[in-house]
């Protein structure tokens, strides 16, 4: 009885909200519903086949292509704009009340909880590096905690990147773990064993602890430039929309997640690859005769992989920086980030933390103009191709910008 009444008031709240012109009106409506039945995602979760997604970096693109994955099987219940804490979680659920299949990102810090309430078939489990230091935390702490959370989940399959340390530990004494390599851009966070403190040594792709019994896992998937290979010698096409190695990485473990549930690999592989935009991620947008693409980071990692992006024959560069809550306050992490090999292109430091960005690439020797204003930054670049690199508020902001000009120029 209180989770029918917790469904109906998240429904009327989202109509509200809706009405009010506040959005969709998920979030309140899962924050409400939470509240009357703190119980209500085990309840939404009961009946269903879940893999839930989680990860540092590529939670939103993976979850995109697991779902276009099992789409070959049914009707999957999952997030449309990321929202991966309860509140999101249970709003997608209550979306989708039907799909016997569920692909659910989850914020790392909430996976031990969720997986709790879930009782997930599967779980994804990407990279793991440091993020907010202000919110996240330690990343070895955040380790313990997923290693002991996932150990109480012994008959979920654990779709594992070997290629990460920190994942690896996560899974290693795990009972069912499909092992896949994925790549692993950033080893920063992981040059010391999780285990034994002892240092990690990297022989090739294969890295093995001085001072415990943990080395890198033989991986039944992996990807190259060109293809999937998986058991048995299995080997699939692989033509992704989206650019960049972690990508491939992502897809590489979307399908394994698939596969693990049951769908049929030619399929799934197909499948993931016809993702294109996530949440504007990626989108390439005309703005004032420049033809420009927009790009989101996070933290250290994600931005290096995003910068290995960046075309090297885009006419301008902007790089938006924001330091508000979802953010992250500190912005530290700036000097963790390799800006030195940009010759050739116009760059911008813009967005709220313009002026720590511009320190920042003045110490890189990165030559640069500071304009605080996305919109007009990109303004200020030469016409043609520009890139825009931007972290979480300061792509949303300018994603909202972007969209109301085109409302009003229509």
């Amino acid at each position: 009885m209180r989770g029918r009444l917790a469904l109906v008031a998240a429904k009327a709240a989202s109509r509200a909200s809706q009405a009010a012109g506040r959005g969709k009106g998920s979030m309140i409506g899962g924050l409400i519903a939470l509240k009357i039945d703190p119980t209500i995602m085990t309840q939404l979760g009961r009946g269903r086949r879940t893999v839930l997604i989680t990860g540092t970096n590529g939670k939103s693109t993976t979850t995109r292509m697991t779902t276009a994955a099992l789409q070959t099987l049914g009707d999957v219940a999952t997030q449309a704009d990321g929202a991966n804490m309860d509140a999101g979680i249970v709003a997608a659920l209550t979306a989708n009340r039907t799909a016997q299949l569920a692909a659910i990102e989850v914020d790392e810090l909430h996976l031990p909880h969720v997986a709790d309430a879930l009782n997930p078939a599967a779980v994804v489990l990407l990279n793991l590096s440091r993020d907010q230091l202000d919110r996240v935390g330690e990343i070895n702490m955040i380790e313990r905690r997923l290693r002991a959370g996932m150990a109480r989940h012994p008959g979920a399959v654990l779709i594992a990147n070997c290629d990460d340390v920190l994942v690896t530990s996560i899974a290693y004494d795990h009972p069912n773990v499909v092992w896949v390599s994925a790549g692993s851009g950033w080893s920063v966070d992981a040059t010391s064993c999780p285990r034994s403190g002892e240092p990690i040594v990297w022989e090739g792709e294969h890295w093995y602890s001085t001072g415990a019994d943990f080395q890198r896992p033989e991986p039944q998937w992996r990807v190259d430039e060109h293809a999937l290979h998986g058991p048995d010698g299995l080997e699939l096409p692989l033509a992704l929309a989206l650019p960049g190695r972690a990508n491939r990485g992502n897809a590489a473990q979307a399908v394994a997640a698939a596969v693990a549930l049951g769908a049929r690999p030619e399929a799934a592989a197909k499948a993931a690859a016809t993702v294109r935009e996530i949440a504007g991620r990626y989108r390439t947008v005309e703005v004032g005769g420049r033809n420009t693409r927009l790009l989101l980071a996070k933290n250290p990692a994600g931005w290096q992989e995003a910068l290995s992006m960046i075309d090297p024959a885009a006419k301008g560069l902007v790089i938006a920086v924001n330091g508000q809550v979802p953010d992250g306050e500190d912005l530290s992490w700036l000097w963790d980030v390799r800006f030195e090999h940009f010759e050739g292109t116009q760059v911008v430091a813009a967005g709220e933390r313009a002026t720590d960005l511009a320190v920042r690439l003045t110490y890189a020797g990165v030559e640069h103009t500071t304009v605080a204003d996305p919109l007009r930054a990109i303004a200020s670049c030469p016409a043609g191709q520009v890139e825009v690199l931007a972290n979480y508020t300061a792509f949303r902001d300018l994603n909202r910008d972007l969209d109301e000009k085109a409302a009003t120029s229509a």
